[in-house]
């Protein structure tokens, strides 16, 4: 990514990313370790995670990795439990992990239901819970929601996903209130459309060729292109640098302008 940090800007800073296998996720890792932090990646894929490992460390960054499933509450305070073992600390969590369910609700069956609100939603809670602690203890942190320009604008057939992402705005807002006196910082990413894997799944569900799918999401942003990993990376380093000291509560798009119409 282009510099747009000091190569050391989070030296000394462990980050921890959910969803950092691959899309927004990798590509934050990548960045934070590529400016000097100690990153702790989780996932799901194995394979996925070694390679994303790889890749930092072939850059000459440090990372670790824990996988399992942050819609597990016990493995979601694990992954906090060996991020400060394995670093000594946690200065930042990005609540990246997330899956998206399209279709009209009468589609939706109950496990599909209950599946967005475990990982959208409750992974947030439960690891925000498990990262309050050593935060207060060590004097201050950053917590970084990544939710969707879905929780701030209607689309057809994702009533559930906004849903989940809905109540991340709020969540994010009352957790900055609660925890300011505690020098944490809370805010979230209302990321546009951002050229992932999980979005190349959503789109292909309307059977568009690859062409059609970059056409249509052009002409519908604003500032005329796809987002990419780096755009929302970028605003997570500003979010967690001391730039960014007097903000907390915030809810801000990276989206190319969408909401903005």
């Amino acid at each position: 990514m282009q510099k747009l940090f000091a190569s050391d800007a989070f030296a000394g800073k462990s980050v921890l990313i959910t969803g950092s296998t691959s899309g927004i996720g990798e590509g934050t890792a990548k960045a934070f370790a590529a400016h000097g932090a100690q990153v702790m990646v989780s996932g799901r894929n194995q394979e996925r995670g070694e390679a994303v490992l790889a890749e930092i460390s072939a850059a000459g960054g440090t990372a670790e990795m824990v996988i399992g499933d942050v819609a597990d509450a016990d493995f979601c305070q694990k992954l906090v439990d060996e991020t400060v073992a394995r670093f000594g600390k946690l200065d930042i969590l990005v609540n990246n992990a997330g899956i998206v369910i399209q279709g009209k609700i009468a589609s939706h069956s109950n496990e599909a239901w209950q599946a967005l609100l475990n990982t959208n939603v409750s992974a947030v809670f439960y690891l925000s819970r498990a990262a309050i602690g050593p935060m207060k203890q060590q004097g201050g942190g950053v917590i970084i929601n990544i939710s969707s320009e879905c929780g701030l604008i209607a689309y057809e057939d994702l009533a559930a996903y906004s849903a989940t992402k809905g109540a991340i705005s709020m969540f994010t807002k009352v957790v900055a209130i609660d925890h300011a006196s505690d020098k944490i910082r809370v805010n979230a990413i209302c990321p546009g459309d951002i050229d992932t894997p999980m979005t190349d799944i959503a789109w292909k569900a309307l059977n568009l060729s690859p062409e059609e799918i970059r056409k249509q999401l052009e002409d519908h942003i604003p500032i005329g292109r796809v987002g990419e990993p780096n755009d929302i990376a970028a605003m997570a380093m500003f979010l967690a640098s001391d730039a960014a000291g007097f903000i907390t509560g915030a809810v801000i798009p990276v989206d190319g302008g969408t909401t903005a119409r």
